[in-house]
């Protein structure tokens, strides 16, 4: 016998503009974090390895943090969580402009903002979606909140490169700051009725949440292969301006290639929502990994030309954050909705500590070998690897026996 409670719900109209609004802020501003590589390098006399090491405590902060914000928010709302996100955000934001010494850094642009990062991006996001958007939509509308993520990656870069070259990278972030504590407002978008974490289905602790999930086989290739995602996204959103500057090309191409990036990703990022209404997620998935792998492999192996960077970008941005709805999708399929945030958390985790050693490595065997070779084809190896770990994966929602409930 399951409990049968039906918690009102938001309208699915506003739950994707508010939701589409938030993901578009704290998405959009981290984007951009490459662009102040060099300039925070140089003013501050660090080395790469120093500002590349703040970043991957950021992913790996915001990453340990996110099974913590998403049970939050399963259990007293998502609203709590973003405002609570919100104002670490601008803290991070002021911190690590006003850090003389890198560890005052890391502990801005790294503990700070990678906790309030946790609290305002999609695993926070996509369990009001879970919540609140019948499960025929749901993964359209997490492609919809992806997209508007991708549409703050290409609107945000243009801008911030703006703001550094008009104010200075100092005042850009405190502007940025500002801009942060936007989210709070838009939280209230978001503030679910009282009731609203009481779904139908069998009673599950979170305690017996965790260790189904765990102990599921296809949950812990999922995570795999979400460890990869975040390798490779953050490695070159954060690296490749010095890459390319490496390779004599201007800033400029730099920012053009980020900015395609996210508007490229818009496209991806939505037809994989749409497509994963229709298609095995896991085969969604495993096309977009092994089109990474080539998508690299060509890239390393061309001439750098300005076009040829563009051309790159472009079809990344395709399939840049496209492994988002479908990774979801099927988390909500397999375990439901009830602890969407916390086991979304917890698959990001994976994302994360990739992200951590992708930003990390990307600056620590730059500054020993005087190149980023190796973590190129690190990528490589690994995007194949995850188009081979996804095809096992299980969609069909997992077995439970039926717990009774008192009267």
């Amino acid at each position: 016998m399951t409990t049968a409670t039906t918690a009102p719900r938001l309208s699915m109209t506003q739950v994707l503009l508010c939701g589409a609004a938030i993901v578009t802020l704290s998405m959009g501003i981290r984007h951009g974090f490459g662009l102040w590589l060099q300039p925070i390098t140089m003013d501050r006399g660090w080395t790469r390895e120093t500002f590349a090491f703040a970043l991957a405590v950021q992913n790996l902060a915001w990453g340990l943090a996110g099974p913590v914000a998403g049970m939050l928010a399963d259990r007293w709302g998502a609203f709590r969580v973003l405002i609570v996100g919100a104002v670490l955000y601008a803290l991070g934001l002021v911190s690590m402009a006003l850090a003389t010494s890198g560890l005052a850094f890391t502990g801005g642009a790294g503990l700070l903002i990678g906790i309030a990062q946790s609290g305002t991006t999609y695993a926070v996001i996509y369990g009001v979606i879970a919540r609140n958007v019948a499960p025929e939509k749901r993964s359209w509308a997490m492609g919809v909140a992806a997209a508007a993520g991708s549409f703050g990656q290409f609107l945000m870069v243009p801008v911030e490169n703006w703001l550094i070259g008009g104010v200075g990278w100092q005042n850009a972030l405190f502007l940025l700051g500002c801009a942060a504590l936007a989210i709070v407002p838009l939280a209230f978008g978001l503030k679910e009725p009282a009731g609203a974490g009481v779904h139908t289905g069998p009673a599950q602790s979170v305690g017996a949440a965790l260790r189904e999930a765990l102990g599921y086989r296809s949950f812990l290739l999922l995570t795999a292969g979400y460890f990869v995602c975040g390798f490779q996204v953050v490695f070159i959103g954060v690296h490749m301006p010095a890459y390319l500057k490496d390779q004599g090309l201007g800033p400029e191409v730099a920012t053009t290639a980020l900015a395609l990036i996210g508007l490229f990703n818009v496209f991806g990022t939505y037809a994989a929502g749409v497509l994963g209404q229709k298609l095995a997620k896991r085969h969604i998935l495993a096309v977009i990994y092994l089109l990474r792998a080539i998508v690299i492999t060509v890239f390393v192996l061309s001439p750098i030309t300005t076009w040829g960077v563009y051309l790159f970008a472009a079809t990344m941005g395709v399939l840049w954050l496209s492994t988002v709805p479908p990774t979801n999708a099927i988390v909500a399929q397999i375990f439901g909705v009830r602890y969407m945030s916390m086991l979304g958390g917890i698959v990001f985790l994976s994302h994360q500590v990739g992200s951590f050693l992708g930003v990390w490595l990307g600056g620590r065997l730059y500054d020993a070998t005087g190149s980023y070779q190796i973590v190129w084809w690190i990528a490589v190896a690994l995007g194949v690897f995850a188009a081979i770990v996804n095809l096992p994966v299980r969609e069909t929602a997992i077995p439970r026996e039926a717990r009774p409930v008192a009267a």
